[in-house]
């Protein structure tokens, strides 16, 4: 009889403090994640994924040569791209920003106890949106701020479908894709599909950025 469950989240650890990337490390592979690489630096992380191949980075900001922010916005350009979680010790509020401005997909401080660290890389794995409680309210009022700005108007806007445009909705009120499937009576799956289907046609590149799209277009005061 063949094994047909998933293979495990591949995962790479980018992070200058030794002990620290270790320990992180071995969480992911006691909780059943396949720990791909774990790096100092942050040029040989960029490096690295190109032959390691992870599907999630984490990501510490502080590190000796390029910094935690550089490195996400290349992995997020990478092909195929990687999801980056960061963890930092740092809450200030421009960090966090400038980090989801370069791509990542979710904010962890490194405050976050085992469990709450191990939840937030299962769900930046599925391509939720993860962040420590009070900086989720922190990115989403700064792009409703950048949303507010006058932006020239795009008639090429592509057009979505209607359950498309309904789980857009959902995702720009920050509900998870297993919430979503749970209101719309969908699986799991199906969710990533329209998700990713979305993704595709307004060529944007993670969840992140398709929030800010959908707060630009108004559909979180829907």
């Amino acid at each position: 009889m063949s094994d047909t469950s998933p293979a495990p989240l591949r995962v790479m650890v980018v992070d200058d403090h030794p002990m620290w990337r270790d320990a992180v490390a071995r969480d992911l592979a006691e909780a059943g994640y396949e720990v791909v690489a774990t790096v100092g630096e942050g040029r040989a992380a960029v490096r690295v994924a190109a032959a390691a191949r992870p599907q999630l980075a984490v990501v510490d900001l502080q590190l000796p040569d390029i910094g935690g922010v550089e490195v996400t916005r290349r992995l997020a350009a990478a092909d195929p791209p990687v999801r980056v979680l960061v963890l930092s010790a740092s809450g200030e509020q421009q960090d966090v920003l400038d980090a989801v401005k370069a791509g990542a997909t979710g904010y962890l401080l490194k405050s976050a106890g085992r469990a709450e660290f191990l939840d937030a890389v299962r769900r930046a794995g599925d391509g939720d949106a993860v962040f420590t409680p009070g900086l989720a309210g922190l990115v989403l009022g700064e792009y409703r701020r950048l949303a507010a700005a006058p932006r020239p108007q795009d008639d090429d806007t592509p057009r979505l479908t209607e359950r498309e445009t309904e789980v857009l909705r959902l995702v720009a009120k920050g509900l998870t894709y297993r919430q979503i499937a749970e209101r719309l009576v969908l699986s799991h799956r199906t969710v990533q599909n329209h998700v990713q289907n979305t993704l595709r046609k307004l060529q944007l590149h993670n969840r992140v950025e398709l929030v800010r799209y959908a707060i630009e277009k108004g559909l979180d005061q829907e």
